[in-house]
């Protein structure tokens, strides 16, 4: 995939031309993702470009920290290094300018495209718990299927609470543990019922079930949106 370096705008060479073909070419890219009904990655790069592209927009003092620029001279008394732009601070705040108004409603009306796609694709879903939750339910199984599909794909998550910057902010962790044929007789009940024989560790688990009505992506779009829903579901 044609991916735009985080900072992508100050990068190479500041020119409006090169650096407009650098975004559409990106965004075209990331376009096809979502006629595939690929989410992620690709929505929350967008929506990391908007966020530091706005920041540098709002800050436009320390962009200038960020231009390209040559040593020009030593002071030794001061044991300190001189440096100057290499090329003309106005030129590139003008350049600068032009790219960050024309990039950021683009950024924004794809990020609107993506963000459309997801209530979309979570309209599609069916989420609901197999048989009753457990008081302790951080960690279990969710068993996924989709309509026209006999596979059912057992995962199983974790749930961890992170502290950063005096915060804390609930993650969870999926991983495929089996793919199982759906049948008459091989119900969601009897695929949690084996996996409570095989994982011992997990005698109670909760365990979800999530049914697409349509075939979507399960790597970039239904697991990434299984666990936002987790994350509603979940108890600390």
């Amino acid at each position: 995939m044609t991916t735009l370096p985080k900072n992508w705008i100050t990068e190479g060479l500041i020119d409006f031309e090169f650096k407009k073909y650098q975004l559409l070419a990106y965004l075209q890219e990331t376009n096809k993702h979502f006629n595939e009904m690929k989410l992620y990655p690709v929505l929350s790069e967008l929506i990391d470009h908007y966020r530091d592209l706005n920041e540098l927009k709002s800050d436009s003092i320390e962009l200038s920290k960020l231009f390209p620029k040559r040593l020009d001279s030593i002071d030794f008394q001061k044991g300190k290094l001189n440096y100057q732009s290499k090329v003309s601070e106005d030129t590139l705040m003008k350049e600068l300018s032009m790219i960050t108004e024309f990039a950021l409603p683009k950024l924004v009306s794809q990020i609107e495209e993506g963000r459309t796609i997801y209530d979309y694709v979570e309209d599609q879903l069916e989420f609901e718990p197999v048989g009753i939750v457990p008081i302790y339910n951080q960690e279990g199984y969710i068993l996924m299927s989709r309509e026209k599909k006999n596979e059912i794909h057992a995962f199983r998550y974790k749930s961890s609470l992170l502290h950063f910057a005096g915060e804390k902010f609930r993650s969870i962790s999926m991983w495929l543990i089996g793919v199982f044929q759906r049948s008459l007789v091989n119900t969601l009940e009897k695929i949690k019922m084996d996996l409570v024989r095989e994982i011992k560790e997990l005698p109670n688990p909760a365990t979800w079930r999530i049914h697409s009505q349509q075939e979507f992506p399960i790597e970039e779009t239904l697991i990434p949106i299984s666990k936002r829903l987790l994350l509603k579901s979940v108890t600390v």
